[in-house]
């Protein structure tokens, strides 16, 4: 693995950072393909649940130094603007959100969409994987930690609040004789 083949520990976590990128954008293109027209919330909320907790283990480790103190050029950046409308398309009705822009310096509230965070998430892990495919591994691995701290960890973890909203939504949100009816039903088991 070029950079990092004396690091097993950074190997493993590489090549176990670029599984779930490649997981995720593979569920996420799918998804807004309209593959899946029945598991579009669980499938998106397992892909981002996977890549946040990669990226966690990313964001709770030492910094990933490159040996280089430039980025080399990965190429042209993923164009991501199918996805997003793509996702938005799929998101009609719930796509936008508001959320507290930084919870710890004051209650501001900011406007997101669904779409939108879902698409930084996979441009960001799209540049880590250029990076990682090219041959500069260390360099992917800097890349995914960096945007993970600085982008892509904050949006994947609003984005992900969201899709666990929209399906409790889905699943707990019931007319009042309908629950009535369940409460008695379980009542008398």
């Amino acid at each position: 693995m070029g950079e990092i083949e004396n690091d097993p520990d950074l190997r493993e976590i590489a090549e176990g950072m670029a599984a779930q990128a490649r997981a995720f954008l593979t569920t996420a293109t799918q998804v807004a393909s309209g593959a899946a027209p029945g598991a579009v919330l669980p499938l998106l909320l397992l892909a981002l649940s996977d890549a946040l907790a990669a990226g966690a283990r990313l964001g709770a480790m030492g910094d990933v130094v490159p040996v280089e103190r430039f980025e080399p050029d990965a190429g042209r950046d993923t164009d991501v603007d199918p996805l997003r409308t793509a996702l938005s398309q799929l998101f009609d009705g719930f796509d936008d959100y508001a959320e507290i822009t930084d919870p710890l310096v004051g209650a501001e509230v900011g406007a997101a969409s669904l779409s939108g965070d879902l698409a930084c998430v996979a441009e960001c892990l799209a540049k880590g994987l250029q990076h990682y495919d090219g041959g500069s591994e260390l360099e992917g691995l800097w890349w995914w930690q960096f945007s993970y701290v600085s982008l892509w960890g904050e949006r994947a973890a609003s984005a992900l609040r969201v899709l666990q909203l929209a399906l409790a939504h889905l699943r707990l949100d019931v007319e009042d004789d309908v629950a009535a009816e369940a409460e008695y039903d379980a009542l008398q088991s």
